[in-house]
């Protein structure tokens, strides 16, 4: 993520969704994006409580309505989650000139533990079908990283039509 963070427009809103503690959410508010971190642990977002440039939302992304509809942000950073319904959501959400980064866990990731549900693992090229298209792909990679763990992974970077350096 903080290789492509640079590619949200300068003083953009940014939204970390399903964020948890929100590590990202800091590090974009420090990089002087605001941010608007969801999730649905309340207890896990008090950890933002206080953090410049941050706002909180707490919205179970997969059992209520999509709490962000008509908002657009310049940057949409989601990380080690995968809730396939919302993927049209993030694209509706994404500003013309934004920027996604997603990083998940992929197919193969069941041989060094969890998550091993098909469900919550990406089958091969999945990032790149959701962008196709809609997006245009700036970064994409589908491979086996040993730290902090061993855990197979797929990470995007797109942008959207409207978008330039």
């Amino acid at each position: 993520m903080t290789r492509w963070a640079g590619l949200i427009a300068a003083g953009g809103e940014a939204l970390d969704l399903a964020c948890g503690s929100g590590r990202h959410s800091r590090y974009l508010a420090a990089a002087g994006y605001r941010v608007c971190a969801i999730d649905r642990d309340a207890q896990a977002l008090a950890a933002l409580t206080g953090v410049a440039g941050v706002s909180v939302q707490v919205a179970d992304l997969e059992r209520a309505p999509w709490p962000l509809k008509g908002r657009r942000f310049a940057g949409i950073v989601v990380a080690n989650y995968l809730y396939r319904p919302l993927f049209p959501r993030l694209l509706e959400a994404l500003a013309e000139d934004g920027a996604l980064i997603y990083e998940t866990f992929a197919l193969g990731n069941e041989r060094f533990g969890k998550p091993s549900n098909p469900d919550f693992l990406l089958r091969p090229g999945e990032l790149l079908e959701l962008a196709r298209g809609k997006l245009r792909v700036l970064a994409y990679e589908d491979l086996q990283l040993s730290l902090p763990k061993p855990a197979m992974v797929q990470r995007i970077c797109a942008v959207g039509p409207r978008w330039s350096p």
